[in-house]
């Protein structure tokens, strides 16, 4: 798999809440910062102070392999308890990768939430690895799709025991 291809890659999990329970959870822009092994710090960028359409937010990050950085973000998918999703923004404004939540009803009190990421079309931090070793370039983009697995899959096994311990009792669980 190659940078170009933009490859993705997707988890989820089925979560014993209402949607607008996960929605409060994951349209929390510091929410990945909990569970995540890079992303440090999000902030809300002068002018905007929540999630909507077009609002934009710097995330700081650290990986051992390449230090810290930091990237602006901006909203591009907002549909009220459905969908949240933000692209990263690369040099000139290209877009370098992009994040998705997307909540699906199943029942009346059961979602299934999927998180999903893309990288690419646009340049990002993994292109210097990959410029300095193009002869290893599937090898580098598999291995970091690996890590953003780890990472969205911690990121869903914390949504959910939020969602869920925040849940109210159900009347055939009470005595």
């Amino acid at each position: 798999m190659r940078y170009a291809e933009c490859p993705t890659v997707s988890v989820s999990t089925t979560i014993e809440t209402p949607a607008a329970e996960v929605w409060d959870i994951v349209s929390d822009i510091t929410l990945p910062t909990r569970f995540s092994t890079e992303l440090r710090a999000v902030e809300w960028i002068a002018g905007h102070d929540g999630p909507a359409l077009g609002a934009r937010f710097v995330g700081r990050s650290f990986h051992e392999a390449s230090g810290e950085w930091q990237t602006t973000c901006e909203i591009t998918g907002f549909e009220h308890e459905r969908l949240f999703e933000w692209t990263v923004l690369g040099a000139g404004g290209e877009t370098s990768s992009i994040w998705r939540f997307r909540i699906s009803p199943v029942g009346a009190a059961t979602v299934e939430l999927e998180m999903w990421f893309q990288m690419g079309p646009g340049r990002g931090g993994l292109n210097f690895a990959i410029d300095a070793m193009p002869d290893k370039e599937e090898r580098i983009v598999a291995r970091r799709l690996s890590e953003h697995r780890a990472n969205m899959e911690r990121t869903l096994a914390g949504v959910k025991g939020l969602a869920e311990a925040a849940a109210p009792t159900s009347p055939r669980s009470q005595p």
